[in-house]
């Protein structure tokens, strides 16, 4: 396993951009070919489950995962629980003033980083331009 660690600032303060991208349902609007949905919890603390299902049409997988830290508007960590993915994901958002950072790290099988990080860094960019204009 390797960590991959991405980031891209976003015009937007620190608690909208927490506010986005811990909507899960949304998630899809900005992750390339995912949908995520709350499975148990409130989806706002420790303990939540998830699952996201990542492809295109029917031909993908299900990740699921664990919300196992829970520290708005900074910090939301994961554990992948299902056959496919597995490792722990974690989501920071650093102040800037006005403005902030989202920095998303991910435990990926080495290989699986040369593909996946190209997809992460898209999304990351629509991440930021969702997040500047959102609204829940």
């Amino acid at each position: 396993m390797t960590r991959l660690e991405l980031a891209v600032p976003v015009d937007a303060p620190a608690e909208t951009t927490w506010a986005a991208v811990t909507d899960w349902a949304r998630q899809g609007e900005w992750m390339l070919g995912t949908e995520v949905r709350v499975t148990a919890g409130d989806g706002w603390s420790a303990g939540t489950e998830l699952s996201a299902f990542t492809g295109l049409g029917p031909v993908g997988f299900t990740d699921t995962m664990r919300v196992t830290e829970w520290d708005p508007p900074r910090r939301c960590v994961v554990r992948h629980t299902g056959r496919v993915v597995r490792g722990t994901a974690e989501f920071r958002v650093v102040p800037h003033g006005g403005r902030s950072e989202f920095v998303w790290s991910e435990d990926i099988p080495a290989l699986l980083g040369l593909v996946f990080a190209p997809g992460v860094r898209w999304s990351l960019r629509r991440f930021a331009e969702f997040a500047r204009e959102y609204h829940r």
